[in-house]
């Protein structure tokens, strides 16, 4: 009988912890949702590091699920008032010292956006972790005193990406992105982004502070910190098009 109460104690322990493990894909579903939120409104402040120069903007963004953001240039005056729309796969640009909106071509995806270590493809696929990889747990480590899943995201074939290999740290209480390694398609390290100064947003922990380091480029980085930011709130539909694009500020 004793043999037998132990048996059905671990038959029961197995199950509950088949029913509690999380996959791969589950845990980078957690850690993307809690970024986004239903929407967003963020104040940002972004340095750009280079070896000879260092430039400083301030930003407002907004976003509405996966597929709608739109953010505003508030400092430098030189750049003021420059406002970035994405719609879907979409981006445009809204330039007040000509005043004219345009929207981006293929060719100028990949270009530097603003001058600083991401591309205009990075934001734009920024949701495609869920749809164009293959996730997988790699081990455990501890970033920023926290104890993280590592995950390998490898692309799905003929997925639009441009990453040969991603590697993601989650940490494992707050499903918060520590740092994401971003390697080429022969295998090397390319781009770091890492997360540090954890503060409480709208009930949500998450890195304040993101460093965004091309690994060849000695003495480079962007730095984007949070100075403000705001999940589930409403926004209207209108801050999502082109003809509202010279109105926001």
């Amino acid at each position: 009988m004793k043999n037998l109460k132990n048996s059905i104690t671990l038959i029961l322990m197995w199950f509950t912890f088949i029913s509690t493990a999380q996959t791969a894909q589950e845990i980078i579903k957690k850690a993307d949702e809690k970024y986004r939120g239903t929407s967003s409104y963020s104040e940002m402040t972004i340095n750009i590091v280079r070896p000879k120069w260092s430039k400083q903007m301030k930003i407002k963004g907004w976003t509405k699920g996966t597929d709608y953001s739109v953010s505003v240039v508030t400092s430098p005056a030189k750049e003021k008032g420059t406002v970035f729309l994405m719609r879907g796969k979409e981006v445009w640009n809204y330039m007040p010292t000509i005043d004219r909106t345009i929207k981006f071509p293929p060719s100028m995806m990949l270009q530097n956006w603003m001058g600083t270590d991401l591309t205009n493809d990075d934001l734009v696929k920024q949701s495609s972790i869920l749809e164009d990889y293959t996730h997988k747990i790699i081990g455990k480590e501890v970033k920023e005193g926290y104890n993280c899943w590592v995950l390998e995201l490898i692309p799905k074939e003929d997925a639009p990406v441009v990453w040969g290999k991603v590697i993601i740290w989650v940490d494992q209480t707050e499903y918060m992105m520590l740092q994401t390694d971003y390697y080429d398609e022969d295998d090397f390290l390319v781009n770091q982004m890492i997360g540090s100064d954890i503060k409480e947003f709208s009930g949500k922990k998450l890195p304040s502070k993101l460093r965004v380091i091309p690994v060849e480029d000695e003495g480079q980085e962007t730095v984007l910190i949070y100075d403000k930011l705001q999940f589930d709130i409403k926004i209207s539909d209108q801050y999502f098009t082109t003809n509202y694009m010279k109105r926001i500020h």
